[in-house]
């Protein structure tokens, strides 16, 4: 297979993936995902090619995928590998700084899935600056915010001993 027949099998592939979460077909999708990444990996070392950059936006969708499956464990350990990059490379370009965003909301929701309340409310905390921080364009930016803010209570509530900072007592409604 030629080069640039496999670039383009690869970039296909996420493209087809991303259809895939949209519609709500996340075994598909990480399938998707995990074959982007195969075919990338034949892409020969000697060519023009962001292996690490590719991966890293292949990890956050099957990140998305996962997390949707609430397989939050191998959600942690393939968004790891995203933000080892992103963390790295910031918001360098546009599609890349949504991608960070995934991330960030993916590692967010496996903490929480997996218990990890407190790393997830600082987890959702970031995402939650980094959604009003976002110059240009993000899709269904006020309907994330607000999942985040309403993920942000949960993980308030969820924490031991401690109270949501709209919280009051039974007591203070009267006084």
């Amino acid at each position: 297979m030629k080069p640039l027949k496999q670039v383009g099998q690869s970039y296909l592939a996420l493209n087809e993936g991303e259809k895939q979460l949209e519609q709500g077909l996340f075994e598909e999708a990480a399938a998707t995902y995990r074959r982007a990444m195969d075919v990338s990996r034949t892409i020969p070392q000697e060519e023009a090619f962001d292996y690490n950059g590719f991966d890293a936006i292949a990890h956050t969708g099957l990140s998305c995928a996962l997390v949707r499956m609430e397989r939050y464990i191998e959600t942690l350990e393939s968004v790891e590998i995203a933000l080892r990059y992103f963390n790295r490379r910031g918001e360098l370009n546009q599609d890349e700084g949504k991608h960070w965003i995934d991330a960030v909301y993916n590692r967010a929701a496996a903490l929480e899935g997996v218990g990890r309340f407190d790393e997830a409310l600082k987890a959702f905390r970031i995402v939650s600056e980094m959604i009003a921080e976002r110059k240009g364009e993000l899709k269904n930016k006020e309907e994330l915010q607000q999942a985040v803010a309403q993920s942000i209570k949960r993980a308030e509530t969820a924490l031991p001993g401690k109270k949501p900072a709209d919280y009051k007592a039974w007591w203070e409604f009267w006084a």
